[in-house]
């Protein structure tokens, strides 16, 4: 039995409790769909405490959630009735700008991070949310704003700490458990915790980024994504195909009708991120246009702590978007009944392509979009209605292909997870298993199961 007195002797951090004023606040995550109640959340305050709750989780044979920034579309930073081993307060950041090196403890958000390395001129490469913990968007694999230039965030993964489910505390890279280390860059939180993560840091100060909205038309969104693709690799892209929000810069006329809302990032020399831009532009008069010059921690804008989404979201792979494509995704948009829905299109390529598939559990690393259909609604008993149009927009862009990245899954079952990690990716992550958590005490993930025997 969980003994809460036994383990506040124990540990150094702090532990929350359904008694405590602030459990509801320290209970929720990002998601809105995810409202679970664990036993208790432990703040854990070093990686000595981390290791102590891990090893109550397993001799007591208490369910354990790992929250890093509580971003998990499938709520696995969240419990009914276990743990959660809250890594919030680990926040240490240690930069040597001369090495073009980082220590970061898992607690810190992509934000924070890059606002700190942006101060020296020098950034990893995260995602495209400033509030996702640096924990858990790094051990799924990382696809965000440098992705085509510098790779994904493992692929800067140079060192990390874990604890492991026995209670240890290793140091892990390429020489020290090199499976293990292996195993992380993508394999999520199968294998253990990271406490700390060291990463490499690249030149990138001024970019040519922001935020594009374009009008959506089938001729515009299949000349983007071509653009995308033929762009020089120091420019990276995502397109949101979706009703235009009200926001404050769009002129009223615009609310509610379907938009390109792309953001582009070009890191490299200013005047040539402003030619790989043009095209862009040239596609059609611009709704808004809000890309220029910019520092570029300035892409992870501060977010909206009370934003918490409800929604029905499905990632999956494609291989191209031409026009037949772009007719149908706007087709779909157009029939849509949520309150919001959006198609997101990520052209990947570039130095993310050039990592061989094997080095990495992420070993997706031939296909060129990723692909995010999202369905917002507000009411429970619409959520059927929602889900069934997320299914159709995903299964005609996939067609048929069950891959999906890791790091945007939802609870959609052991198939999906298994297309995540396809072949001798998932065997690979079978037998890391075994050595490292062979009573899959880690399973609040994308599971991957110890191997058989």
């Amino acid at each position: 039995m969980l003994s809460t007195p036994r383990l506040a002797n124990d540990i150094t951090g702090r532990i929350i409790t359904p008694d405590d004023a602030d459990y509801d606040d320290a209970r929720r995550v990002f998601m809105g769909t995810i409202d679970r109640r664990p036993a208790m959340i432990v703040r854990a305050a070093d990686a000595a405490d981390v290791s102590r709750v891990i090893t109550l989780a397993r001799e007591t044979g208490t369910e354990l959630a790992v929250r890093s920034g509580g971003h998990s579309p499938a709520g696995h930073s969240a419990s009914e009735g276990g743990i959660v081993l809250d890594l919030s307060a680990l926040r240490g950041l240690e930069i040597d700008a001369s090495s073009r090196t980082a220590w970061a403890e898992t607690g810190l958000t992509a934000g924070e991070y890059s606002t700190a390395a942006g101060a020296h001129g020098l950034a990893t490469g995260f995602g495209d949310a400033g509030t996702v913990g640096v924990g858990g968007i790094t051990l799924s694999g990382g696809i965000g704003f440098l992705v085509r230039k510098h790779g994904m965030t493992i692929d800067d993964l140079l060192a990390a700490e874990v604890a492991t489910a026995d209670g240890r505390l290793l140091r892990v890279d390429a020489e020290h458990h090199p499976d293990l280390f292996w195993a992380i860059r993508g394999g999520g939180g199968n294998f253990g915790v990271a406490t700390r993560l060291k990463f490499r840091l690249h030149e990138v100060d001024t970019i040519v980024g922001g935020m594009l909205f374009l009008p959506a038309s089938a001729d515009v969104l299949a000349a983007f994504i071509a653009e995308a693709e033929a762009a020089p690799e120091e420019l990276s892209t995502i397109a949101n195909v979706m009703p235009a929000p009200p926001l404050p810069f769009l002129a009223p006329e615009h609310h509610g009708r379907l938009v390109v809302m792309a953001m582009l990032v070009y890191a490299g020399d200013l005047e040539a991120g402003e030619r790989a831009i043009a095209p862009f532009r040239a596609l059609a008069t611009p709704v808004a246009d809000m890309v220029r010059p910019m520092p570029y921690p300035e892409m992870y804008p501060p977010g909206d702590e009370n934003y918490r989404p409800v929604a029905v979201t499905r990632t999956l792979f494609t291989d191209s978007v031409e026009l037949p494509t772009a007719e149908s995704i706007l087709s779909w948009l157009e029939r849509s009944t949520a309150p919001m829905a959006a198609a997101q299109l990520r052209v990947l390529g570039g130095a993310m392509a050039r990592i061989p598939a094997e080095a990495t559990a992420f070993a997706h690393r031939d296909r060129h979009i990723l692909a995010n259909v999202v369905a917002m609604y507000a009411q429970p008993e619409d959520r059927a209605e929602h889900e069934a149009w997320v299914t159709g927009l995903a299964s005609e862009l996939s067609q048929g292909d069950p891959a999906g990245y890791a790091g945007f899954l939802g609870d959609e079952g052991e198939a999906r997870v298994r297309a995540a990690y396809p072949g001798r990716t998932w065997e690979r992550l079978a037998e890391v298993k075994v050595a490292y958590d062979p009573e899959n005490l880690f399973r609040l993930n994308q599971n991957v199961p110890p191997a058989a025997g």
